[in-house]
This record gives structure tokens, sequence and C-alpha cells, in this order.
């Protein structure tokens, strides 16, 4: 298997691979190009961003800075909008549901590292996939780490880090970010 075929398998994979290189670069052509497109011309998303993605919903918005890692593992619903400066490094498929909203300078990884370092120093990694349903709402500077899922309708507090599954319906805030209980 190449290297791009176990990333995309949900396998050990060298990061530090000629293909892999080559697809970080052309997600960073197009994400420089929406970048750097004048407001007015840019519109929601440059084509170059959209065709890169694997599918764009109806009515996305993308403000720019923007930054993903490789583009083809983003699948949008309908209705999404990123704010400034969100950081998508999607090694592994990242599902966003209809209507969801990020707040600006949000931060979604699936990449994760090997912890042995003469492992990681080789450009091991897995890719864990993230997934947001229908209707969440992610705050400001929120990071949300490999493998969790959000649930319909869940709100994700401004600078939360994410470390665990959010049930539909949930808020959840804090460093690791933790239910807010009702009382």
């Amino acid at each position: 298997m190449s290297e791009r075929e176990k990333m995309q398998a949900g396998q050990w994979y060298c990061c530090l691979d000629p293909e892999l290189d080559a697809l970080r670069a052309q997600a960073r052509r197009a994400v420089h190009a929406h970048n750097t497109c004048a407001p007015d011309a840019r519109g929601a998303m440059v084509p170059e961003l959209r065709a890169l993605f694997k599918s764009v919903g109806q009515d996305c918005f993308v403000e720019a800075p923007f930054h993903c890692a490789y583009g083809l593992n983003l699948q949008l619903g309908d209705r999404v909008y990123f704010n400034a400066g969100c950081v998508v490094l999607d090694t592994a498929p990242v599902r966003v549901g209809d209507d969801t909203m990020f707040g600006p300078n949000v931060q979604i990884y699936c990449a994760q590292h090997a912890k042995d370092p003469t492992e990681r120093a080789q450009g091991l990694e897995i890719g864990l996939p993230v997934t947001l349903g229908q209707n969440v709402w992610v705050g400001g500077g929120a990071i949300l780490l490999p493998g969790v899922t959000i649930g319909d309708n869940a709100t994700i507090g401004a600078g939360s880090v994410v470390t665990k599954d959010v049930a539909a319906g949930d808020t959840v805030v804090g460093n690791p970010a933790r239910p807010v209980r009702r009382s």
C-alpha cells in the first residue's frame, strides 16, 4: 500500500512521502488562491478550494484566512460557515453537517502523531476522523481533537478543547471540554 492508501484506510502511515507532499502543495495553492482573492471576487469560496474539498453543500461560506492540510477529506453539508482563521488538518475524513457554524480560529485536528519519539521522527502518524452533526455551533478558538464526534444541536464553548465525543444537544466548555450542568 502507498502511504496515501494507508492514510485513507485509517492505518499508520509516513507523512514524509512525495505523493502526500504533492497533495499538501495542491491544498496550499488552493488555500492561497482563496486567502488572497479580493472579497468581492471570492464570494463564498474560490473555485480552487471548492474543487479541492470532497464535497460542498449549498450556501457554504469560508472566510479568509482559512487553512486545510489536504482538503480532499473535507465534506461540508448545506449552509456551513467557517469564520476567519479556521484550520482543518484533514488527514482523515472531516464531516460537517448542515447548518453548522464555526467561530473564528477554530482548529480541527485529525492527525495523531506517534507517541514514541523515534517513530515520530520517522513521520509516523494516523488520521482519526472528526464528525460534526447538524446545527452545531463551535465557538471561537475551540480545538477539536482527533477522533471526536459531535452530535446534532451541540454547542462547543469558545476556547474549549474537545477530547471526547459530545452528545446531541449538549453544551461543553473548558479544557478539557465538559458538559455544562444546568440547575
